[in-house]
């Protein structure tokens, strides 16, 4: 019996789903035939249903395989001492997305699945939590450290990083044309002013206002904000 190794198994199976994912994203679900990913994947037929049973799964897959990645990605982050490069960690891989030149047409071509595929819709919402859920952690230890604004409720803040996160995929949706990079320097930017504390109008009595706008505490600790 011929063993199989894991890794070479993984890999293949990772090759598919990211040539599918531009089948899927060019033409749709239901005009990509199999055929169309083979030929993509430079695999036959017979060795697309090894790995998966139906063209369904190949889509499913794609997602199944975003919540491995976002698991890893919240796994390291955990990992990283302080909490605001965590956060920052987090949304430059997120947000590597956007850059990717199928994305766009993916994210509306799951949209348009989910519409009649409740555990599709299932999956991708799950997908959804588990990055919001996995923030919440990382900006709550960044609160308690004084990284950020304190009066930022962790729960809150997390819902509106995957929302800022999201925001320049949609305008690239809507404006074909706009420049993804710069979209997403414009998105750090916004969620950097969101998280950071606000600059006074004038320096606390106790800490020093620094070149990059943020507060250095002094003898009572945590920045404030007016």
């Amino acid at each position: 019996m011929r063993t199989v190794d894991p890794a070479k198994h993984e890999a293949k199976r990772r090759a598919i789903l990211d040539a599918a994912a531009g089948c899927f994203a060019m033409k749709g679900f239901e005009k990509t035939t199999t055929a169309e990913i083979c030929r993509a994947a430079g695999i036959s037929t017979g060795s697309l249903f090894h790995y998966f049973p139906n063209k369904r799964a190949v889509f499913v897959g794609i997602f199944e395989q975003d919540a491995d990645e976002t698991a890893a990605l919240l796994a390291a982050a955990r990992g990283i001492e302080d909490p605001w490069e965590a956060i920052l960690h987090v949304i430059a891989h997120v947000s590597e997305q956007l850059l990717h030149p199928v994305a766009a047409k993916l994210v509306l071509e799951v949209a348009a699945q989910c519409s009649r595929d409740a555990e599709l819709a299932e999956l991708v919402q799950g997908n959804d939590r588990g990055l919001r859920d996995g923030l919440v952690g990382i900006v709550k230890r960044a609160v308690e450290a004084g990284r950020i604004d304190p009066g930022l409720e962790p729960k809150v803040a997390a819902s509106w990083l995957v929302a800022l996160v999201d925001a320049p995929l949609s305008r690239v949706i809507l404006e074909p044309d706009l420049d993804p990079t710069a979209e997403l320097a414009v998105m750090k930017e916004l969620i950097t002013r969101f998280l950071r504390p606000v600059l006074p109008i004038q320096p606390p009595d106790d800490g020093e206002v620094s070149d990059t706008g943020e507060i250095s505490p002094g003898r009572s600790g945590s920045p404030g904000h007016q």
